[in-house]
């Protein structure tokens, strides 16, 4: 592992709660510029939680996160620790860009205003710009032809590769991808996950992915965390934690998929 410096994302000691339920319990998690990783776990693990988090769609009890060395929750005022305000908020998130479940695409807007608008209103780019930078991001998704389609119009394996587009176009350093085959129909889920291959060998983004697709998991991490109950029970490297796990609970969470992908193989 690289050294603290060298962590784009780190959660220290991080508390969630939902009501009376304890979603995060103490997280201590890091990811390094650059890598990839890749979340497991049961259903209400805290997986998407951490994601949810990092884009500020939810906010934390207790404890400390930074992102590229800067606090995400908070700021010094007057040398003084104070919970992080609007403007800072706003500025943090400029680091990330998210892909979510459902692709929450604009149903009123071309497939380029999809991509476009938040150039335009976030980064201050022409709509000149913004346009020629939509289109090279569609090309690399594989969509350059669809510009002027409204969403309704394509496959949902095409939506989820112009949500990954639209987050693209914002130049982020991070990218975070909650369960984006989940809403998919099995025969569209291969070729999102192939734009995300590609983006994972062709350019320097770290990811941070939460999937069931333990497969594809195997082939794009360079490290795999399995969640349960608000924390990390284990974590390596994908070829160990997912075909030689050390954690009971990590064995059980797995036997399911290993036994499915065998019968496959």
């Amino acid at each position: 592992m690289n050294d603290d410096s060298n962590a784009i994302i780190r959660f220290e000691k991080v508390v969630k709660r939902f009501g009376d339920a304890t979603v995060l319990d103490g997280l201590d998690f890091e990811v390094h510029k650059g890598e990839k990783v890749t979340i497991i776990g049961p259903s209400g693990s805290g997986k998407s939680t951490v994601l949810r988090i990092l884009m500020t769609l939810e906010d934390i009890d207790s404890g400390l996160i930074y992102v590229a060395g800067k606090p995400l929750w908070h700021q010094y005022r007057n040398d003084k620790q104070v919970p992080a305000d609007e403007a800072h908020l706003r500025e943090m998130r400029k680091e990330m860009g998210m892909v979510f479940q459902q692709f929450n695409l604009f149903p009123h807007m071309t497939v380029r205003r999809n991509i476009t608008e938040a150039p335009v209103h976030v980064l201050g780019l022409s709509r000149k710009q913004a346009s020629v930078r939509a289109q090279e991001y569609l090309e690399l998704v594989g969509l350059a032809d669809q510009a002027d389609k409204f969403p309704s119009q394509l496959s949902g394996g095409q939506q989820q590769r112009v949500a990954i587009a639209r987050a693209l176009a914002m130049h982020p350093n991070i990218m975070l991808f909650d369960e984006p085959t989940s809403a998919l129909d099995p025969e569209l889920v291969g070729e999102v996950l192939n734009v995300i291959q590609r983006l994972s060998e062709e350019h320097d983004l770290t990811m941070l992915l939460v999937t069931h697709e333990m497969q594809f998991a195997k082939q794009i991490s360079d490290r795999v965390c399995f969640f349960d109950q608000g924390n990390i029970v284990e974590q390596g490297p994908p070829e160990q934690l997912l075909t030689e796990p050390q954690q009971e609970r990590t064995r059980e969470f797995l036997k399911g998929f290993l036994e499915a992908t065998a019968v496959q193989a």
